[in-house]
Protein backbone atom coordinates (compact mmCIF):
# COMPACT_ATOMS: atom_id res chain seq x y z
CA UNK A 1 0.00 0.00 0.00
CA UNK A 2 1.25 3.46 -0.90
CA UNK A 3 1.69 6.00 1.86
CA UNK A 4 -1.02 8.66 1.93
CA UNK A 5 -1.01 12.39 2.61
CA UNK A 6 -4.58 13.73 2.82
CA UNK A 7 -5.64 17.35 3.41
CA UNK A 8 -9.35 17.96 2.86
CA UNK A 9 -9.29 21.73 3.30
CA UNK A 10 -12.66 23.22 4.23
CA UNK A 11 -14.51 19.93 3.81
CA UNK A 12 -15.01 16.94 6.06
CA UNK A 13 -14.88 13.46 4.55
CA UNK A 14 -18.64 13.20 5.14
CA UNK A 15 -19.31 16.44 3.25
CA UNK A 16 -17.17 15.32 0.31
CA UNK A 17 -18.92 11.96 0.34
CA UNK A 18 -22.26 13.77 0.02
CA UNK A 19 -21.02 15.98 -2.86
CA UNK A 20 -19.62 12.99 -4.75
CA UNK A 21 -22.75 10.90 -4.15
CA UNK A 22 -25.07 13.68 -5.31
CA UNK A 23 -22.92 14.24 -8.37
CA UNK A 24 -23.08 10.55 -9.28
CA UNK A 25 -26.85 10.89 -9.64
CA UNK A 26 -26.47 13.42 -12.49
CA UNK A 27 -26.67 11.52 -15.78
CA UNK A 28 -25.35 14.27 -18.06
CA UNK A 29 -21.54 14.17 -17.95
CA UNK A 30 -21.07 17.89 -18.54
CA UNK A 31 -23.55 18.85 -15.83
CA UNK A 32 -21.94 16.28 -13.51
CA UNK A 33 -18.47 17.81 -13.91
CA UNK A 34 -19.90 21.33 -13.65
CA UNK A 35 -21.64 20.37 -10.39
CA UNK A 36 -18.49 18.87 -8.87
CA UNK A 37 -16.04 21.53 -10.02
CA UNK A 38 -18.32 24.40 -8.97
CA UNK A 39 -17.72 23.37 -5.35
CA UNK A 40 -14.02 24.10 -5.90
CA UNK A 41 -14.38 27.65 -7.23
CA UNK A 42 -12.14 29.99 -5.19
CA UNK A 43 -10.02 27.09 -3.89
CA UNK A 44 -6.47 28.41 -3.45
CA UNK A 45 -3.89 27.82 -6.15
CA UNK A 46 -0.97 25.83 -4.80
CA UNK A 47 1.83 24.32 -6.85
CA UNK A 48 4.03 21.33 -6.01
CA UNK A 49 1.58 19.61 -3.67
CA UNK A 50 2.44 16.13 -4.95
CA UNK A 51 5.17 14.22 -3.13
CA UNK A 52 7.70 12.15 -5.05
CA UNK A 53 10.57 12.49 -7.50
CA UNK A 54 13.53 10.46 -8.75
CA UNK A 55 15.08 10.61 -5.27
CA UNK A 56 11.93 10.60 -3.10
CA UNK A 57 9.35 7.85 -2.64
CA UNK A 58 5.96 8.70 -4.17
CA UNK A 59 3.09 9.38 -1.77
CA UNK A 60 -0.60 9.33 -2.68
CA UNK A 61 -1.58 12.96 -2.12
CA UNK A 62 -5.09 14.34 -1.84
CA UNK A 63 -4.81 18.05 -1.10
CA UNK A 64 -8.10 19.87 -1.52
CA UNK A 65 -6.88 22.91 0.39
CA UNK A 66 -4.88 24.03 -2.64
CA UNK A 67 -4.69 22.78 -6.24
CA UNK A 68 -2.73 23.52 -9.38
CA UNK A 69 -4.25 23.23 -12.83
CA UNK A 70 -3.34 19.55 -13.20
CA UNK A 71 -4.27 18.28 -9.73
CA UNK A 72 -7.58 20.12 -10.16
CA UNK A 73 -8.55 18.02 -13.20
CA UNK A 74 -7.13 14.89 -11.52
CA UNK A 75 -9.52 15.35 -8.62
CA UNK A 76 -12.51 16.27 -10.78
CA UNK A 77 -12.13 13.28 -13.10
CA UNK A 78 -11.64 10.86 -10.19
CA UNK A 79 -14.71 12.31 -8.45
CA UNK A 80 -16.73 12.02 -11.67
CA UNK A 81 -16.03 8.29 -11.76
CA UNK A 82 -17.03 7.80 -8.12
CA UNK A 83 -20.09 7.52 -5.90
CA UNK A 84 -18.32 7.91 -2.54
CA UNK A 85 -15.16 9.37 -1.04
CA UNK A 86 -13.66 5.90 -0.60
CA UNK A 87 -14.19 5.08 -4.28
CA UNK A 88 -12.79 8.52 -5.20
CA UNK A 89 -9.49 7.62 -3.52
CA UNK A 90 -9.30 4.39 -5.49
CA UNK A 91 -10.17 6.10 -8.77
CA UNK A 92 -7.63 8.86 -8.19
CA UNK A 93 -4.89 6.23 -8.14
CA UNK A 94 -5.98 5.00 -11.57
CA UNK A 95 -6.46 8.49 -13.04
CA UNK A 96 -3.11 9.83 -11.81
CA UNK A 97 -0.98 6.71 -12.26
CA UNK A 98 -0.56 4.22 -15.08
CA UNK A 99 -1.95 0.78 -14.20
CA UNK A 100 -2.87 2.05 -10.74
CA UNK A 101 0.75 1.81 -9.55
CA UNK A 102 1.66 4.69 -7.26
CA UNK A 103 5.18 5.77 -8.20
CA UNK A 104 6.94 8.79 -9.65
CA UNK A 105 7.78 6.80 -12.79
CA UNK A 106 4.15 5.81 -13.46
CA UNK A 107 2.59 9.20 -12.67
CA UNK A 108 0.96 10.90 -15.68
CA UNK A 109 3.19 13.96 -15.77
CA UNK A 110 1.97 15.29 -19.12
CA UNK A 111 -1.55 16.08 -20.32
CA UNK A 112 -1.22 13.79 -23.35
CA UNK A 113 0.02 11.03 -21.01
CA UNK A 114 -3.07 11.62 -18.88
CA UNK A 115 -5.22 11.07 -21.96
CA UNK A 116 -3.18 8.22 -23.45
CA UNK A 117 -3.17 6.13 -20.29
CA UNK A 118 -6.74 6.93 -19.25
CA UNK A 119 -8.44 5.78 -22.43
CA UNK A 120 -11.04 3.89 -20.39
CA UNK A 121 -12.20 7.23 -18.98
CA UNK A 122 -11.43 9.94 -21.57
CA UNK A 123 -10.67 10.34 -25.27
CA UNK A 124 -8.77 12.92 -27.33
CA UNK A 125 -11.41 14.55 -29.56
CA UNK A 126 -9.17 17.33 -30.90
CA UNK A 127 -9.24 16.05 -34.49
CA UNK A 128 -12.98 15.33 -34.34
CA UNK A 129 -13.62 18.93 -33.33
CA UNK A 130 -10.94 20.67 -35.38
CA UNK A 131 -11.23 18.51 -38.52
CA UNK A 132 -9.20 20.16 -41.32
CA UNK A 133 -8.29 23.02 -38.97
CA UNK A 134 -6.25 20.66 -36.79
CA UNK A 135 -2.46 21.02 -36.74
CA UNK A 136 -0.02 18.28 -35.75
CA UNK A 137 3.44 18.38 -34.22
CA UNK A 138 5.85 15.57 -33.31
CA UNK A 139 7.50 16.18 -29.96
CA UNK A 140 9.80 14.42 -27.53
CA UNK A 141 8.18 15.00 -24.17
CA UNK A 142 10.48 15.73 -21.23
CA UNK A 143 13.41 16.69 -23.47
CA UNK A 144 14.41 20.35 -23.43
CA UNK A 145 16.02 22.07 -26.39
CA UNK A 146 19.44 21.55 -24.78
CA UNK A 147 18.72 17.82 -24.37
CA UNK A 148 18.25 17.84 -20.60
CA UNK A 149 15.00 16.61 -19.00
CA UNK A 150 12.35 18.70 -17.29
CA UNK A 151 11.82 15.74 -14.95
CA UNK A 152 14.97 13.78 -14.06
CA UNK A 153 14.18 10.08 -13.78
CA UNK A 154 11.44 10.12 -16.44
CA UNK A 155 12.35 8.72 -19.86
CA UNK A 156 11.66 11.10 -22.77
CA UNK A 157 8.75 9.91 -24.93
CA UNK A 158 8.05 10.72 -28.57
CA UNK A 159 4.47 11.73 -29.26
CA UNK A 160 2.49 13.13 -32.17
CA UNK A 161 0.39 15.95 -30.76
CA UNK A 162 -2.74 17.24 -32.47
CA UNK A 163 -4.03 20.68 -31.55
CA UNK A 164 -6.39 23.34 -32.85
CA UNK A 165 -4.52 26.62 -33.48
CA UNK A 166 -6.19 29.54 -31.72
CA UNK A 167 -6.45 31.50 -34.97
CA UNK A 168 -8.62 28.67 -36.35
CA UNK A 169 -11.09 28.67 -33.44
CA UNK A 170 -14.35 30.13 -34.73
CA UNK A 171 -18.05 29.73 -33.94
CA UNK A 172 -18.04 26.31 -35.65
CA UNK A 173 -15.37 25.03 -33.24
CA UNK A 174 -16.92 26.77 -30.24
CA UNK A 175 -20.26 25.07 -30.81
CA UNK A 176 -18.58 21.66 -30.66
CA UNK A 177 -17.02 22.23 -27.24
CA UNK A 178 -19.03 20.78 -24.37
CA UNK A 179 -19.27 21.41 -20.65
CA UNK A 180 -16.92 18.99 -18.94
CA UNK A 181 -14.36 18.87 -21.76
CA UNK A 182 -10.80 19.00 -20.44
CA UNK A 183 -8.73 21.49 -22.42
CA UNK A 184 -4.95 21.67 -22.59
CA UNK A 185 -3.34 24.92 -23.77
CA UNK A 186 -0.86 23.78 -26.41
CA UNK A 187 2.69 25.12 -26.15
CA UNK A 188 5.31 25.15 -28.93
CA UNK A 189 8.07 24.84 -26.30
CA UNK A 190 10.37 21.86 -26.79
CA UNK A 191 9.69 18.94 -24.48
CA UNK A 192 6.22 20.02 -23.35
CA UNK A 193 2.73 19.39 -24.72
CA UNK A 194 0.70 22.00 -22.81
CA UNK A 195 1.36 24.96 -20.56
CA UNK A 196 -1.96 24.83 -18.71
CA UNK A 197 -5.17 22.80 -18.39
CA UNK A 198 -8.76 23.52 -17.41
CA UNK A 199 -12.39 22.53 -17.87
CA UNK A 200 -14.87 23.90 -20.40
CA UNK A 201 -18.08 25.19 -18.82
CA UNK A 202 -20.95 26.23 -21.07
CA UNK A 203 -23.54 28.62 -19.65
CA UNK A 204 -26.16 29.45 -22.26
CA UNK A 205 -24.33 30.96 -25.22
CA UNK A 206 -21.23 31.72 -23.16
CA UNK A 207 -18.17 29.51 -22.85
CA UNK A 208 -15.84 29.61 -19.85
CA UNK A 209 -12.60 27.98 -18.80
CA UNK A 210 -12.77 26.79 -15.20
CA UNK A 211 -9.20 26.42 -14.02
CA UNK A 212 -6.72 26.90 -11.21
CA UNK A 213 -5.03 30.16 -12.17
CA UNK A 214 -1.46 30.81 -11.04
CA UNK A 215 -1.60 34.51 -11.98
CA UNK A 216 -0.94 36.84 -9.06
CA UNK A 217 -4.27 38.61 -9.62
CA UNK A 218 -6.13 35.37 -8.88
CA UNK A 219 -4.18 32.45 -7.36
CA UNK A 220 -7.36 30.38 -7.12
CA UNK A 221 -9.87 28.34 -9.13
CA UNK A 222 -11.88 30.71 -11.33
CA UNK A 223 -14.13 30.87 -14.38
CA UNK A 224 -12.79 33.00 -17.24
CA UNK A 225 -14.25 33.80 -20.63
CA UNK A 226 -12.78 31.09 -22.84
CA UNK A 227 -12.09 33.18 -25.95
CA UNK A 228 -10.53 36.00 -23.97
CA UNK A 229 -8.32 33.54 -22.14
CA UNK A 230 -6.96 31.80 -25.23
CA UNK A 231 -6.63 34.81 -27.55
CA UNK A 232 -2.85 35.03 -27.03
CA UNK A 233 -2.24 31.27 -26.69
CA UNK A 234 -1.01 28.90 -29.43
CA UNK A 235 -3.92 26.48 -29.47
CA UNK A 236 -5.89 23.83 -27.61
CA UNK A 237 -6.03 20.07 -27.12
CA UNK A 238 -9.50 18.77 -26.24
CA UNK A 239 -10.04 15.65 -24.13
CA UNK A 240 -13.61 14.46 -23.54
CA UNK A 241 -14.85 12.25 -20.70
CA UNK A 242 -16.40 9.00 -21.92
Amino acid sequence: MAREHIILGKWSESELDTIIRRGSQIDNTGKHIDFLSKHFLHTHYRESTLIGDSMTEEVLVINLEGVDCFTFIDYMEAMRLSDSFHVFKENLIHVRYRNGIVSFETRNHFFTDWCEFNRKFVSDVTEDIGMHRTASEKKILNKKKDGTPFLPGIEPRERQINYIPTRKIDSFIMEKLKSGDYVGIYTPQDGLDVSHVGIIIRQGNSLYLRHASSLSDYRKVIDQNFLKYIHDKSGIIVVRPR
